[in-house]
């Protein structure tokens, strides 16, 4: 089967990750975008998988301030090189990661990793950590956060 250009840019204009492993997961569906993005999660678990462990000595630490500014939230994000740390998906993980913990708050990490995404809903925030270590290529870990009401 010939791969269809069109569904492997969509593929990657939806998911984010390299061209190569959009084909690859394109191949193997028979290009069935559906099929695809199961296969690049599933891929993304493992990949993670694979990183967990590797040292996280870098990151940054976001912010979130609700709208009527009685809710803030800090929140530390960690990584393996200052690099990825400034890079605009790291940087989209952890300002969605502060929101939902604005929204959530929850009482603990393990809480907050298991709770579905309030802007991807059908995702865990574990699923989001996961598929940007498979978009950035280093293993990412939540670290500590702080939630502040008024």
């Amino acid at each position: 089967m010939t791969l269809d250009a069109t569904k492997l840019k969509e593929l990657r204009e939806l998911t984010g990750v390299s061209f190569s492993l959009c084909k690859k997961a394109l191949d193997e569906s028979g290009n069935d975008i559906e099929k695809a993005k199961k296969l690049l999660n599933e891929w993304g678990i493992e990949k993670a998988a694979s990183k967990d462990g590797r040292e996280t000595k870098e990151g940054a630490i976001f912010s979130y301030i609700h709208h009527n500014k009685k809710i803030g939230v800090l929140v530390e994000l960690l990584c393996e090189t200052d690099f990825v740390a400034k890079n605009s998906d790291f940087e989209t993980l952890g300002k969605h990661i502060a929101s939902q913990i604005a929204f959530l708050n929850p009482k603990d990490a393990a809480i907050l990793l298991k709770s579905e995404s309030v802007r991807e809903p059908g995702k865990t925030i574990d699923v989001l950590i996961k598929e940007s270590i498979l978009k950035i290529g280093e293993n990412i870990i939540l670290g500590r956060f702080t939630r502040y009401e008024i």
